[in-house]
């Protein structure tokens, strides 16, 4: 039983694998087009703060992605889980959804959640690269591996 649950899992994260695989590919080819169409609108090769913030959106979301199959193949090769990777993407996407909010909109308990959030992320961060650093590299045990 517990062979066939692990060819199951393995077979379900490749399936994750492939699909974000295909969906970074299809989003870095709309960022392309989305490049193109606006350094050939007019002015020419000008972009206003909208146009912008949209475009470095879509970069971060690409970044994200890549992050995210960088964690999936790592579970997949290693069976365990980085835990610093996992702050890292959770990082990345708290700085895009800074980077597209629109700061006058929000209220003042928003922006020190986001604030709070900020700090805890990186403080997290901190300590796991101490800890890696102090005791060797960090990983969380997915439980799947072959114990002597």
């Amino acid at each position: 039983m517990a062979t066939i649950l692990h060819y199951f899992e393995r077979g379900i994260v490749i399936s994750i694998i492939v699909l974000m695989m295909i969906t970074i590919l299809v989003s870095t080819i709309e960022l392309g087009v989305i490049l193109h169409k606006e350094f050939m609108a007019e002015p020419q090769y000008l972009l206003d703060v909208a146009n912008l913030t949209e475009i470095f959106g879509f970069f971060f979301m690409i970044l994200i992605g890549l992050e995210l199959l960088h964690t999936i193949k790592t579970y997949l090769t290693e069976e365990s889980r980085h835990v610093e990777i996992v702050f890292l993407v959770a990082m990345i996407a708290v700085a895009r959804k800074i980077i597209v909010l629109e700061l006058k909109k929000l209220s003042p308990l928003t922006l020190v959640g986001l604030g709070a959030l900020i700090i805890a992320l990186s403080a997290g961060y901190f300590l796991i690269k101490r800890t890696h650093h102090n005791v060797g590299e960090t990983k969380i045990p997915t439980g799947t591996e072959n114990s002597i």
